[in-house]
């Protein structure tokens, strides 16, 4: 794989960060990349080797390349990080995942490599429950003058808005989406960023996205506004007592980091549950979450996928989800959990932490369906 031309461009009241990339080793097409923000002041966003590196190395090894080759200057402790990302994905994959070379055009020296004036941090920002229970705790934890509370959020179109070409680009979503994420994070008082990344689709394989690519994604567009933040924060997927494979990962998420920028996996002390409990101690959270990836008209979760279900039921568990607009239901029964399976992708941990509640809450109906489900092969 080359990585080529990289540019900022000014366009129509945005600005672009651009790469060319073309396959050496599989017969992929040649493709444009980018990270884009529509403010044309930028934000700090600029076309950075380390991002465009960091985006394309989990493409490069699925599709078997030898090598990635690319212009610019790349960090030298970002280059240590990504051995580390190829020797996990071998291993995860049992060896199908071959590590490859990287030839950068240029090593950064340590005074090029970043601004050491900078000390500001942001994080990745989807609406859902990991992310706001991320920043509600850095508010509770943090002072307000401290460099590491959050003061920058941003929402990234090309994830999971956006992110599958089949299903189409769906902005007037992203805006939705967009507009109930800008109600919590007035609260929080931190800056809303919109980013628009393409970088998916060097190949958006529903499996690869979810058990190996998107934290890399995530980490392009963080070395993306690297002149703006200096670190990254990425909620957690799964708490330590659960981990599995995921494209987000405390093992993998802190290797796509640079010398001038941190990317920390943070909150795998907590469970889902607590999570919950955080979020629905947090009015502007609390009603203004968005879990569903099925993107309806007119409402902010479906209430129907299992993404909704199994959330809907842990805050019937805490008993509160009466309390939620998020949810135009008010109540989980049974005949939910029809449409779908419980034992998919490890999700089987999240539904188990909450049986004896639901006990405590009288809910056998509930705590029988799920226990059948769980049992299913």
């Amino acid at each position: 794989m080359k990585i080529f031309n990289l540019e900022l461009k000014k366009q129509d009241g945005r600005l672009r960060a651009l790469a060319m990339v073309k396959w050496e080793d599989c017969d992929q097409p040649e493709k444009q990349i980018f990270i884009e923000t529509p403010d044309v002041s930028g934000h700090g966003l600029k076309a950075s080797p380390n991002a465009f590196l960091v985006g394309c190395l989990i493409p490069a090894l699925h599709f078997g390349e030898n090598r990635i080759a690319i212009k610019g200057e790349v960090c030298p402790f970002l280059l240590e990080g990504l051995e580390t990302v190829m020797a996990l994905m071998r291993v995860w994959t049992r060896g199908q995942y071959r590590p490859l070379l990287i030839e950068p055009e240029k090593i950064a020296e340590t005074r090029n490599a970043y601004d050491a004036s900078v000390h500001r941090a942001g994080m990745f920002y989807s609406g859902g429950i990991d992310s706001i229970a991320a920043l509600r705790r850095n508010m509770l934890q943090y002072p307000r003058s401290h460099p590491g509370r959050v003061r920058d959020c941003f929402f990234v179109h090309g994830f999971d808005i956006g992110g599958v070409q089949a299903r189409g680009m769906k902005y007037h979503v992203f805006d939705r989406g967009l507009a109930a994420m800008e109600k919590v994070t007035a609260e929080a008082g931190v800056n809303t960023i919109a980013a628009y990344t393409n970088i998916r689709h060097l190949c958006d394989e529903r499996e690869l996205w979810l058990n190996r690519f998107f934290g890399a994604v995530l980490g392009a567009v963080a070395h993306g506004f690297s002149s703006r933040l200096d670190l990254f924060y990425i909620a957690s997927s799964y708490d330590l007592e659960n981990l599995a494979p995921c494209g987000s990962h405390p093992m993998l998420d802190p290797a796509y980091s640079s010398h001038g920028l941190r990317i920390r996996h943070r909150d795998a002390d907590l469970s889902r549950l607590d999570k919950l409990r955080i979020v629905s101690g947090w009015e502007p959270g609390f009603q203004n979450f968005r879990v569903c990836l099925a993107n309806v008209e007119d409402r902010l979760n479906c209430g129907r996928c299992e993404k909704c279900v199994r959330t809907m039921t842990g805050l019937a568990a805490l008993g509160v989800l009466h309390k939620s607009r998020a949810f135009v239901e008010d109540d989980v029964t049974p005949e939910m959990f029809d449409a779908f399976k419980i034992n998919i992708r490890h999700r089987q941990p999240f539904y188990r932490e909450l049986l004896p509640m639901l006990e405590k809450r009288g809910r056998k109906d509930l705590v029988e369906v799920i226990t059948e489900k769980l049992s299913e092969s």
